[in-house]
């Protein structure tokens, strides 16, 4: 059965790419609304909006089997006030007027899923957390998480079921976390960061496609899912496993002070380094849904195989 229509906002970066070739075959018409203009590649279209004003962008949402979310300036930077202020900004205006336009709509998107973060945990060394035990952390970052969720849900969309996907580090072949850290193995530098005992919880590229798909066909499903692999594994795991896939006898550590100067100087922020995110898919397992990578090595040697 392919879909009616799929329609990624925001869909121009990297993971909109991914959803895009995941949902080229499987679906009559992908839309992504963008603010630059794009010329149609096949069934794939670009429809102009400026994520802040409404328009005849809104009609691209009319009848849509899925809307997903995906805007949002990027936190790999230093949180100046004037950062902070367009990360926040760039996150609720967007969804505050999709939900708008939702809930004025005659015939919305069957769902409306909202990539957040899975940041919004504390950092956990003790227990992991997962969406019914798990508990909200501090600072900027969980307040950017908070403040977005609570502007997905506070929208009346009685005939759009809405889910708030808290992603993991999504390990992928041509950008976000993987290809950095691959540089540093490459380079000799990819030891333990910090002391390496903090978890990271990741996911395949696929993965994070592929349960957008589940979610669509499983109605029970709806508020808060995490989209992690089911195995978070720690730093120093992870970065033995590219060493080893890669073939890589050895990689300098990288302490935490070292982390600072270096996050400084290529203005970043350690916390996207150094946080214990250990966070598990208990809703989307318990759904019976089955990752295609569980265990980190495997995801590495497969984004490594179709690098080659």
């Amino acid at each position: 059965m392919k879909y009616k229509k799929i329609v990624l906002a925001g869909g121009n970066g990297y993971l909109g790419g991914v959803l895009a070739e995941y949902y080229k075959p499987l679906a009559h018409t992908v839309i992504i609304l963008s603010r630059k203009v794009k010329a149609d590649d096949e069934n794939i279209q670009t429809v102009l909006w400026d994520g802040r004003t409404e328009g005849e962008w809104i009609d691209s949402l009319n009848g849509a089997d899925m809307l997903i979310n995906l805007c949002g300036k990027n936190v790999n930077c230093r949180y100046t006030e004037e950062n902070k202020a367009e990360i926040i900004n760039s996150r609720i205006i967007p969804t505050a007027l999709l939900g708008k336009a939702i809930a004025e709509m005659e015939n919305p998107p069957k769902l409306w899923i909202n990539v957040t973060s899975a940041t919004i945990y504390r950092h956990a060394e003790d227990r992991p957390q997962d969406e019914e035990n798990g508990e909200t952390g501090y600072g900027f970052s969980i307040d950017v998480c908070r403040k977005w969720e609570e502007a997905f849900f506070s929208t009346n969309t009685p005939h759009t079921r809405k889910i708030a996907l808290r992603m993991g580090i999504v390990l992928g072949r041509k950008d976000a976390a993987f290809p950095r850290l691959l540089a540093l193995v490459k380079c000799g530098l990819g030891g333990k960061q910090g002391d390496g005992e903090q978890y990271i919880s990741w996911v395949h590229e696929q993965d994070a496609a592929k349960c957008t798909e589940w979610l669509m066909n499983h109605n029970e499903l709806n508020g808060v899912i995490n989209c992690t692999a089911p195995e978070p594994v720690k730093n120093a795991a992870l970065m033995y496993a590219i060493r080893n896939a890669y073939g890589v006898p050895f990689g300098l550590p990288a302490p935490a002070w070292l982390l600072e100067i270096g996050a400084k100087l290529i203005g970043t922020e350690t916390e996207l380094i150094l946080k214990s995110r250990w966070v598990l898919p208990k809703r989307l397992t318990d759904s019976g849904y089955t990752f295609l990578f569980s265990k980190a090595e495997h995801a590495v040697k497969d984004l490594l195989s179709i690098r080659n």
